[in-house]
């Protein structure tokens, strides 16, 4: 009895079902972005590491992050939707790209951030998410991303009891994801699956990069 418990507590607080239980209330349609935002002086870098609502609320926080999206890697733009990547047969991961002043912050400190805000020893999950949808990934833009990315990987290795499973993969195309998606943790501080996982993750980088936090 224990055990159906926990199972149905953590189906209850997956990133999925939440995703599906918002679908039914808002009607909001996807709109599309492309892999780069005409921003002046703003560089791109593009995360996956669960669910997507935890890493951007986590980047979010950060000065220097001027906008963190929502959104789709990995996959072709005619199954970037919600519904089709949640089956974990579109080749999509839940991902989140990162529009951050240079001058502010640097992309190896970014880096730091994404491997604090979740646990890149886990394979195709995260917690309670579970499929390749939810895997650990960085998808570079260009060769100095790639590099730096390969360096902090080796760097922190020895930080982690398991091995680090996250991918690396040139970045072809990123899709928002659907707007009810956007700043979720922020429009939803209540909700059971962002105080149960979400805020846990959130309150971890903030408390290791207190520095760097934006002044409220």
């Amino acid at each position: 009895m224990k055990t159906l418990t926990l199972i149905a507590g953590i189906f209850l607080f997956s990133c999925q079902t939440q995703g599906n239980e918002s679908n039914k209330i808002d009607t909001s349609e996807k709109s599309e972005v492309s892999t780069t935002v005409n921003y002046q002086n703003l560089d791109t870098a593009t995360f996956a590491g669960g669910c997507f609502w935890c890493v951007e609320a986590s980047f979010e926080q950060i000065k220097g992050v001027v906008e963190a999206v929502s959104g789709y890697a990995g996959g072709k733009k005619s199954t970037a939707d919600y519904r089709l990547v949640s089956s974990g047969r579109t080749g999509h991961a839940e991902a989140v790209q990162v529009y951050y002043d240079p001058s502010v912050i640097d992309y190896e400190t970014l880096l730091e951030i994404f491997f604090t805000a979740h646990d890149p020893t886990q394979l195709d999950r995260q917690g309670p998410d579970v499929g390749p949808q939810y895997r650990s990934e960085v998808f570079y833009h260009n060769n100095s991303q790639k590099k730096l990315t390969e360096a902090k990987m080796k760097e922190l290795a020895p930080q982690f009891t398991n091995p680090i499973v996250t991918k690396l993969s040139k970045l072809d195309a990123f899709y928002k994801a659907e707007e009810y998606h956007q700043d979720y943790e922020e429009k939803h501080p209540n909700n059971g699956y962002i105080v149960n996982v979400s805020r846990p993750k959130i309150e971890k980088v903030a408390k290791k990069f207190k520095d760097r936090l934006k002044k409220n």
